[in-house]
């Protein structure tokens, strides 16, 4: 599979990411968006094995060199594609339902 094919380049840089179930990230990009890509997809070929585990899934961090996230210091994939391949994480006070709550205190 071809992630990267019609992703435009713009550079971007993740600056947080929290693992949650089901091999969700949500990622904290630096231009203050966050957003949760399904990573799965990704897991294909033999340097991805291990991150198929949970607890090493689990273990991702932040490359700041990088710009990007990493498992073991090894096994990244690049920010650009993490973005496109990635919706935006509707916070609670701004999805429709609570913002029209909280609009009417």
């Amino acid at each position: 599979m071809d992630f990267d094919k019609g992703v435009k380049s713009v550079l971007h840089e993740i600056k947080s990411v929290y693992p949650v179930r089901d091999f969700h990230l949500i990622l904290e990009f630096d231009n203050g968006e966050y957003r949760v890509v399904d990573v799965r997809p990704f897991l294909v070929g033999f340097a991805f094995e291990p991150i198929k585990n949970p607890a090493i899934f689990k273990k991702v961090s932040v490359d700041n060199d990088a710009g990007t996230i990493s498992w073991l210091g090894e096994v990244d994939i690049d920010p650009d594609v993490l973005y496109a391949q990635s919706v935006p994480l509707e916070l609670p006070m701004e999805a429709p339902r609570y913002k029209a709550a909280a609009d009417k205190t």
